[in-house]
């Protein structure tokens, strides 16, 4: 029987060159400094396909990073594999660890009980993630 390896949690890295208001779906409107996010995301199956549809710009707005991602530019994608109790904690790395800060409580965590999965990141460069699932 073969196994699906395409699943998993994903980061979205997005530089937004300027600063951006625009309303993200019940969240209602949202301001974002310029500089590089992290968007943390999971896919249970078929994430390939979910990282293509966030790149594409031409699609129905379902997730809060539809209503963000025609503003940015997509600088990278990393792959981390860990079931999707994982994506609060790969979040919560990215603030801890890497000194990132959540801009917009609850943006990306419709579904969950932490403070966002959108991560604005002090650095030019996506962090290095070695370690953050020990």
């Amino acid at each position: 029987m073969k196994r699906d390896n395409d699943h998993g949690l994903y980061i979205l890295w997005l530089r937004l060159a300027s600063p951006v208001t625009t309303t993200v779906g019940r969240l209602g409107p949202c301001r974002f400094p310029a500089g590089l996010y992290g968007y943390v995301g999971s896919a249970q199956r078929r994430r390939s396909a979910r990282i293509a549809r966030h790149l594409r710009l031409d699609k129905p707005l379902r997730w809060h990073i539809d209503y963000l991602r025609p503003h940015g530019t997509v600088v990278a994608v990393s792959l981390a594999d860990s079931p999707r109790a994982g994506e609060c904690r790969l979040a919560r790395y990215l603030v801890d660890t890497c000194g990132g800060r959540v801009i917009v409580p609850r943006f990306g965590a419709s579904d969950c009980r932490c403070p966002g999965h959108l991560v604005l990141l002090p650095g030019a460069s996506p962090p290095p993630l070695d370690g953050w699932d020990t």
